[in-house]
Order: C-alpha cells, then sequence, then structure tokens
C-alpha cells in the first residue's frame, strides 16, 4: 500500500503515454477512483520510475519515441513480474499489441480508452482477457503461431502511415506508392478479423 497525502490507496498505476493531454485526463480520472499514479512522459522515464518503486498495475502506450511500448513491457516484466500491464494502442495496431499480450501484457485496449475501460481490463482475469483479444482478431486463444491475415497486416500499415501524415490523404498515397483513390477505396474498407 502506498500512503499519499495522509490517506492509503491500496493500488499504484505508472501512466506511460507521449501524449501530454492525454496522460493527464487519464492520471486525474485515475486517483478520482482512489489510485495512486506516477505518469512517464516515454520508456526510459518509466523503467526509471518502476526501478525506484514497481507499480501494481501499468498502463503503457504502445507508440512511443524512444523505446516501444513492446520495450517498456519487457522492461516492467523483468523490474516486477506480478505488475499487471495494459497495453494502448492506436492506428489499428492490433498484431503488435497481441504481441505485447505475449510478452506479459495482460490486455490491450484502442484509443481512446477511458479510466473505467482500463481498470476492467487491468482487473480482468487473464485467462478470459486473452480469450476476448484472440476472439476480437477470429484467431484461437494461446494460438503461438497465430499470423494476423497479409489484409489485416495491409490496412494496419496504410493507417499508421495516414496517422503519420496528420491524416493527409494525398500525402499518404505518396509515401504508399498508390493512387489517391486507390487508397481512399482501401481506407473505406472495414480491416479483416484474420
Amino acid at each position: 500500500m502506498t500512503e499519499v497525502g495522509g490517506s492509503e490507496l491500496s493500488e499504484t498505476i505508472l501512466v506511460v503515454d507521449d501524449d501530454e493531454v492525454f496522460r493527464g485526463r487519464l492520471a486525474r480520472a485515475l486517483e478520482r477512483r482512489g489510485l495512486a499514479v506516477r505518469v512517464a512522459a516515454d520508456g526510459a522515464e518509466a523503467v526509471a520510475l518502476a526501478g525506484a518503486e514497481s507499480p501494481e498495475l501499468a498502463v503503457v502506450d504502445l507508440r512511443m519515441p524512444g523505446p516501444s511500448g513492446l520495450e517498456v513491457v519487457k522492461e516492467l516484466r523483468a523490474i516486477d513480474a506480478s505488475t499487471r500491464i495494459l497495453v494502448l494502442t492506436g492506428y489499428g495496431s492490433i498484431a503488435t499489441a497481441i504481441e505485447a499480450i505475449r510478452l506479459g501484457a495482460v490486455h490491450y485496449l484502442q484509443k481512446p480508452a477511458d479510466a473505467d475501460e482500463i481498470l476492467r481490463a487491468l482487473r480482468e482475469p487473464e485467462a478470459a482477457a486473452e480469450e476476448r483479444a484472440a476472439n476480437e482478431l477470429g484467431q484461437e486463444p494461446t494460438s503461438p503461431d497465430a499470423v494476423p491475415s497479409l489484409a489485416r497486416v495491409e490496412w494496419e500499415h496504410i493507417h499508421r502511415v495516414l496517422a503519420d501524415c496528420g491524416g493527409n490523404v494525398s500525402q499518404a498515397a505518396r509515401l504508399l506508392g498508390i493512387h489517391r483513390r486507390s487508397l481512399q477505396r482501401k481506407l473505406g474498407k472495414l480491416p479483416t478479423r484474420r
């Protein structure tokens, strides 16, 4: 237990996200729910904080400057294997989020996620979380050989490039080497589950 401001808090949580606004809002929401919150803007800061005092819970953004969320998951698990880690992912990078689960995260959620969703996922039993994550992808649970389809990987790559271009479809099309209209058609399709 951690004591903050004279009152005992039952759990500590580390929030790791390079988006200052999101990180601040999530930290305040978690504090209102009775958790002792520490924040880190990048992976190196997160590992340093966890090394000084290991949190019971952690929320890690998948894509950050410096060490990636996957590297942070590995480091946090090496510091304390009992830390329950949730990975937040944007840009449709579900396959990488599944890799984070294989590395030791207990769950992943797509952004934007609110504090209640995050806490539910962190407190959900691991088997149920793994099964739900697999079901969302249409995969068999606990299958180490489960590989996303080529269409799914393409969809994720296109959305990652589009996000890196700030939503500029023309610029993304140039970087991807396809016609703008072709890209618009691909963006209109839903990703395949497997």
